[in-house]
């Protein structure tokens, strides 16, 4: 059960034909009482209201989640 998204952002998903990555706000992603998340998406196929993967990320954890994606740009080979 979740409740209302956002949109917020989206944009091609580098090396595919017609994917792409969403980020959303969405409410109550776990029932009436749980607190809104970060939603990002992974289409494939181009429908960004329905990916083939998606990850919660709690908005008390976004700064953690930066730190380490700035940390696998900074050591990517």
């Amino acid at each position: 059960m979740s409740g209302k998204s956002t949109p917020l952002a989206s944009f091609p998903l580098e090396g595919t034909k017609r994917g792409i990555i969403s980020v959303s706000h969405l409410e109550a992603p776990y029932g009436k009482n749980s607190e809104p998340v970060v939603s990002i998406g992974i289409s494939l196929g181009g429908e960004e209201e329905s990916p083939d993967w998606k990850v919660h990320i709690p908005y008390s954890q976004i700064d953690n989640l930066i730190q380490a994606l700035e940390l696998a740009k900074k050591n990517r080979s």
